[in-house]
């Protein structure tokens, strides 16, 4: 490790006087990939990724710290996932809101952002595609992670509990069991699932839905765990902020369209150049333009980089029909989070 501490720290040189990003998520992806492929064993190879990514973290702080801004508070899903995607060494910094986890990459107050944009049980998160339609700032990379989510409050009793306190995502999350379990407990809405620990830890009769990592932050006792109403309950990040990633050969490209509403049919004109390329869509969202009523952003996913000949000339294409288009990012998929989650397209929640 020291030895490819001395290779990252010229590396690190090299990279200053040429302008060349500190975090590349697809040369990143390519070494884990490499080295899961090549595993002997009996070393676990699910296990080569997370230590890995330390390693890689820890070399990589020597080249420059960086800068994460993600929804906090300490304990959020958002915190669990920015630590797994980046390590231990970067500097994660919690800010109160997905818009400002925005702005703090678009004025340069951190390099790089994580964001929940999709959960499998829940669907969408808007505040996220309000925030990518609003914001100039690119998707460099996304995330995968399995949300396991636990019951937590001060007290330790079952009994005690009158409230249940969790972001509305997680609350939605756990309706069955909380049906089943708590039907005549208050449940209450809060910004985060860390700010709901906090709340759990100020008194006896709260409880707080969230992950064992907020249990643990804020010393609280465990009343149930594996709480989830679905069993592959995952959410999918996207890391935004950072240079634009080159084609990995697994690459998502995310872009956001906006079409006339008296044009007959521009919906379907709008996509049809993806299945003549045969570009696979992996997902369309909408969301309303504000300020115009009726009008919406069309929010597309599709596979490939935007270097490839057939997807540069599905959005050539599509942008000739379109109102308006902008282009979010190429980046490389998430494919062993995914495999792992147990899921083959994403999932957002916070």
């Amino acid at each position: 490790m020291n030895e490819r501490a001395e290779l990252v720290t010229h590396v690190g040189r090299l990279k200053a006087g040429h302008g060349i990003a500190v975090y590349e998520p697809a040369r990143e992806r390519r070494i884990v990939d490499g080295l899961r492929d090549d595993n002997p064993g009996p070393f676990p190879s699910d296990a080569i990724g997370p230590v890995f990514r330390e390693i890689i973290s820890g070399t990589r702080s020597l080249e420059q710290p960086v800068r994460v801004a993600y929804l906090g508070p300490e304990g959020t899903f958002s915190h669990h996932a920015a630590r797994a995607q980046f390590g231990a060494m970067s500097r994660l910094d919690a800010v109160a809101s997905i818009p400002e986890v925005f702005s703090a990459v678009e004025t340069g107050r951190a390099d790089l952002g994580i964001v929940p944009v999709e959960n499998t049980t829940e669907g969408v998160v808007t505040q996220t595609l309000d925030a990518l339609a609003e914001h100039d700032v690119p998707v460099c990379a996304e995330r995968v992670l399995r949300v396991s989510l636990a019951l937590f409050s001060r007290s330790g009793e079952v009994d005690a509990v009158r409230r249940v306190v969790s972001h509305p995502q997680p609350l939605a999350q756990c309706r069955r069991w909380l049906d089943q379990h708590f039907p005549g407990a208050e449940r209450v809405e809060a910004a985060s699932t860390a700010a709901a620990a906090q709340l759990a830890a100020e008194s006896p009769d709260v409880a707080a839905i969230g992950s064992e990592l907020a249990a643990e932050v804020y010393g609280l006792p465990v009343l149930a765990t594996g709480i989830e109403d679905r069993g592959d309950n995952s959410t999918r990040f996207l890391v935004i902020g950072g240079e634009p990633p080159p084609p990995s050969g697994r690459d998502l490209t995310s872009v956001v369209f906006t079409i006339r509403r008296d044009e007959a049919g521009g919906l379907f004109r709008l996509i049809e150049p993806f299945a003549q390329e045969g570009v696979n869509l992996t997902s369309i969202q909408l969301r309303p333009i504000k300020g115009k009523p009726w009008e919406y952003f069309f929010f597309i996913d599709c596979e490939g980089h935007r270097s490839e000949s057939s997807v540069h000339r599905a959005l050539e294409a599509a942008g000739g029909v379109a109102h308006s288009t902008r282009i979010l990012g190429s980046f490389p998929r998430a494919e062993q989070d995914r495999k792992r989650a147990g899921i083959d397209r994403a999932g957002g929640g916070c």
